[in-house]
């Protein structure tokens, strides 16, 4: 399934990219997405950085049929690879699960400042149910993002 998500930030693509390269402003996001444990590594290069996230996120909010195949908690692995200010690309693992994503990122100037795009394609491999879960892995990205963004225009309002 092909998935895009746009996020408008009203500060320049500079900061954006700033807030998204320091290691606390992922932590907090994380926090805010009240995920069970996230471990942020975050290595900085000389025309972009390089991100992971390896998180334990909770279940409990997802429907009853997702459960026997989610588990009461999730391993989630974030990958960020971003080779200039401008964008990168995305992985998202879950280790033993049949479910592939990945995709890029994209920071365009907009009119307001600021538009984070973010393309994925989502492959969940489960017999029947997989075009169903596909559908709620990404309402469950999209919904990550907004968090996200939420964190994010606090964290420009204040740096």
């Amino acid at each position: 399934m092909r998935f895009r998500h746009e996020l408008s930030y009203d500060a320049p693509p500079e900061a954006v990219y700033a807030m998204l390269a320091d290691p606390d402003f992922r932590r907090m996001s994380a926090e805010a997405m009240q995920v069970i444990s996230a471990d942020v590594q975050l290595d900085r290069g000389d025309d972009g950085f390089t991100l992971v996230i390896d998180q334990q996120q909770n279940t409990r909010d997802l429907p009853a049929f997702t459960r026997t195949f989610a588990g009461e908690s999730t391993h989630v692995i974030q990958r960020e690879e971003w080779r200039s200010t401008s964008g990168g690309t995305l992985v998202i693992e879950s280790p033993g699960k049949p479910v592939a994503t990945s995709g890029t990122i994209r920071l365009e100037p907009s009119a307001r400042g600021t538009t984070e795009v973010v393309e994925l394609d989502i492959t969940v491999k489960v017999p029947l149910i997989g075009g169903r879960l596909e559908k709620l892995m990404a309402q469950k990205v999209a919904e990550g993002m907004d968090v996200e963004r939420s964190v994010g225009v606090s964290w420009l309002e204040e740096h």
